[in-house]
């Protein structure tokens, strides 16, 4: 048959190129009924696709094939040969074929795509000179390829025809499409046609297999149009090369800069884990799971080597191509014991990465005693499998083992290579989350223990309280709220935010809260007390920075700062001093339900120094609702601080009956995720003390009144019943008024409380205070104060205005039924 020569073109006009009449082009289905039959099938032989389509092919044949033969061709991924047709005329006609064997897609069955050239069955002395200028031009050694401006083969060197399995007769005068069946290589038509278009050379990647195999290469193209003298294009020029190990180093590299962004994103082991499964599917392997020692579980120290026997390890994660990870015989979380031998414990063993194939004796004889795994290598066809033990500083923390069985080719050493850059770098981050969970663990344990593990009792305000810990990333902070009695029936509110995050801020968080305890205890005023307080933030602040640095590995001290916010609540009298130091001020909520912040002057933050502490006197309704907060509960990404200040007023406005319920209000209105910094969250409801429990006299600057005192103080006791304190609380006023008469400066004032407890309390205008000694064998004054300690359960002095006061308290007796409970039997 003589070939058309394709017109030569000029430059940009590649119109119409494709022919697809120059060739035949048949499709057969697996049962050998034609399914396809295109208008170059017509030419050769003369039957219409309508005559065609639907009927068996073997119709065609002039000789019958054997069925032995028919078998054995069936497994064949291509094939090329001559075929005995027989035409209508009943002539027979002897084909060169060239057909593609392609496998069932998306649903589309299985079928042969079968292809035979019409034109340049003979190569013609002008395709020499083609020849020559592409040779001219292309690199040495590569293989090389002359097409017509049809894109169809003219001439190929040798190495072209050992790249493909073909010989140059099977291959002239088709398309490069129909000389391989792939996706890939219709972009390279048309990057050869784009090389018509413009007339300039044109390159490409393919990602190919190559005949005979299933792992993909890299092929890059070289496409050069071929010109006569005066520009016409005359033909196409192709030359390539294999650069398949360039391709997959490079697909490693990728792959490892990805495992640096997407392993380790959280300090989390399990997380991390995942990270390192997703990463592998489903580029690297089709099945991946992560097993994890048991010792990791309590976040101690993995034990060195591994036991001897069968070993129990922790499923951490998986990840599969399949949807659900079918593959899995044991579910994350789950524990399942490895037998001596098997592979994932020769690795454990060894501390080597190691590479099987399914049918290694290894995977076999661990397969024979395990039905569920041999299920899943026979149901998936798993053909190679790899197993990488998690090691870090020293430590087996795991193992990982990485399974293929939907990628055509078996696991190689590079691969292992990989696969042990991948291990290594997600131990590193196991590793670091299992570390970073047990620093965690300690400095939470830490911050609860210093924190009040119940808020005490007393009667002047209705209190809840809530802490939560920063994030993980973040790390536990130094936030932390008391509630402290008072003398007098008074309470102290404090809430305090230390500078920082770990131990150390917990540490410090301790030292200051025990600091506040002890300025608390001798009655200090608001500000009074945030200046003692700040002068011991700047002593630990001055001999953080006289310490020598931390040694390698040890947590970084930062410096030395807080804030902290201590109100003192009097409900005899409803009046409340607050004093800030660097901190958010209260928010407060009437009975009427306004809500509202505070406007407080705001010292500085703890540990600055210089500037003074300013306390505001605040007169509450009973019922009044304080909200004390540290700054966690304002900061978010979502909105400012005039809005989470505004959400807070709108939450706290609500003010459920019960404390309780509005703590959890509050964080469930402000809080959209786990919180970036440590939260302390302190309501208080304040109560009134019936006046009717106040007694006050005030007492003459004359001794004989001291006899007075007592009287009254005895009769103001059988009035509220407490007919059994008398005999101590006459010793006490006795002791107290007079004290007060002959050593201090009027007025004098007496006044009883009966609260949970009895409180005696001596006011005069002299700010000396008195302290107790022990008096000597012949001494006749010195017992008194001994006396009160002795015989009451506290006694203090504190500092007024005016003066100072005196005052003991007394533990009444506990109502027989106070702590009865009826129990419900029904």
């Amino acid at each position: 048959m003589a070939r058309r020569r394709a017109r030569n073109r000029v430059p940009g006009s590649s119109e119409n190129v494709l022919d697809e009449a120059l060739s035949a082009q048949v499709t057969i289905d697996e049962h050998g009924i034609v399914t396809a039959w295109n208008a170059g099938a017509e030419k050769l032989l003369g039957y219409s696709p309508t005559q065609m389509v639907g009927r068996p092919a073997a119709g065609l044949l002039a000789e019958e094939i054997d069925e032995e033969e028919l078998r054995s061709l069936a497994q064949l991924p291509r094939w090329n040969g001559r075929i005995a047709l027989r035409h209508p005329d009943r002539h027979r006609l002897e084909v060169r074929v060239l057909a593609h064997k392609r496998a069932p897609d998306g649903g589309r069955p299985g079928e042969w795509y079968m292809v035979s050239a019409l034109t340049g069955l003979r190569p013609e002395p002008e395709d020499d000179a083609l020849v020559s200028q592409h040779h001219e031009q292309a690199a040495a050694g590569c293989a090389m390829g002359v097409f017509d401006t049809g894109l169809r083969l003219l001439r190929s060197n040798e190495a072209m025809r050992r790249s493909l399995a073909l010989s140059e007769d099977d291959m002239r005068g088709l398309r490069p499409s129909e000389g391989m069946d792939h996706p890939e290589v219709h972009k390279l038509e048309r990057v050869m046609l784009r090389a018509l278009e413009t007339g300039e050379p044109q390159v490409a990647v393919l990602y190919v297999p190559a005949p005979g195999e299933s792992r993909v290469h890299a092929w890059a193209n070289f496409v050069t149009p071929l010109k006569q003298a005066d520009g016409r294009v005359q033909g196409i020029g192709m030359a390539y090369h294999d650069i398949t190990e360039h391709y997959w180093a490079r697909k490693r590299l990728m792959l490892l800069a990805e495992a640096s962004t997407r392993i380790g994103s959280t300090l989390d082991v399990t997380r991390t884990a995942q990270e390192l499964a997703d990463l592998a599917i489903p580029e690297f392997a089709d099945f991946v799971s992560v097993d994890l020692l048991l010792s990791l579980d309590d976040a101690q120290e993995p034990p060195p080597g591994t036991p001897d026997g069968p070993v129990s390890l922790r499923r951490a994660a998986h990840r599969s191509v399949n949807p659900g990870t079918p593959e899995a015989v044991v579910a994350p979380g789950e524990v399942d014991s490895y037998p001596e031998g098997s592979p994932p414990i020769e690795s454990l063993r060894s501390g080597r990465a190691l590479l099987y194939h399914a049918t290694d004796p290894a995977i076999t004889e661990w397969t024979a005693h395990d039905r569920s795994r041999a299920a899943a290598v026979r149901d998936f066809g798993m053909h190679s499998a790899m197993t990488v033990p998690l090691t870090a500083r020293g430590a087996t923390l795991g193992v990982v083992v990485f399974t293929r069985h939907r990628h055509p080719e078996v696991f190689r050493e590079d691969d292992l290579v990989l696969a042990e850059e991948l291990a290594a770098r997600a131990a590193v981050c196991i590793d670091n989350a299992r570390r970073y969970t047990r620093e965690r663990a300690t400095a939470v344990t830490l911050q609860h223990s210093l924190l009040p593990q119940a808020l005490p009792a007393q009667a002047a305000v209705e209190v809840e309280s809530r802490y939560l810990p920063a994030g993980a990333r973040a790390g536990v902070g130094g936030d932390w709220f008391d509630v402290i009695p008072l003398s007098g029936a008074r309470v102290a509110l404090v809430v305090g935010d230390v500078v920082g995050h770990g131990i150390h801020a917990s540490a410090t968080m301790g030292r200051l809260r025990t600091a506040v305890l002890t300025l608390a205890d001798i009655d200090l005023p608001p500000d009074e007390l945030l200046t003692h307080l700040d002068d011991l933030v700047a002593r630990l602040s001055a001999q953080q920075d006289d310490a020598p640095p931390p040694g390698p590995g040890a947590e970084s001290t930062g410096d030395v700062g807080a804030t902290c916010l201590y109100a003192v609540y009097d409900p005899t009298s409803r009046h409340c001093t607050i004093a800030l130091a660097g901190h958010p001020a209260p928010a407060l909520v009437t009975p009427d339900g306004t809500a509202k912040l505070l406007d407080l002057p705001v010292g500085p933050p703890l540990g600055l120094g210089g500037l003074p502490f300013e306390a505001t006197d605040i007169e509450l309704p009973e019922g009044s609702l304080l909200a004390l907060y540290t700054d966690g509960l304002l900061e978010s990404r979502e909105r400012d601080i005039d809005a989470s200040l505004s959400l807070l007023c709108q939450t706290l406005a609500q003010t459920p009956a019960r404390l309780d319920d509005l703590c959890d209000a509050v964080l469930a209105a402000l809080l959209l995720a786990r919180p970036s910094d440590d939260i302390a969250l302190l309501l208080a409801r304040t109560k009134v003390l019936d006046t009717n429990r106040v007694a006050t006299w005030e007492i003459p600057a004359d001794p004989a009144a001291v006899a007075q005192a007592r009287k009254d103080a005895s009769a103001q006791l059988s009035a509220w019943g407490l007919e059994d304190a008398d005999f101590v609380t006459e010793l006490v006023v006795s002791e107290l008024v007079t004290n007060a008469i002959r050593y201090a400066e009027p007025p004098v004032q007496l006044r009883l409380i009966h609260d949970r407890n009895l409180i005696c309390e001596v006011s005069d205008a002299s700010g000396t205070a008195p302290h107790m000694r022990r008096a000597h064998t012949y001494d006749e004054g010195g017992r008194g104060l001994l006396l009160v300690a002795q015989l009451t359960a506290a006694w203090g002095t504190r500092q007024t205005t005016e003066g100072k006061t005196i005052w003991a308290e007394q533990t009444l007796p506990v109502s027989p039924l106070a702590d009865f409970t009826v129990l419900d039997t029904e």
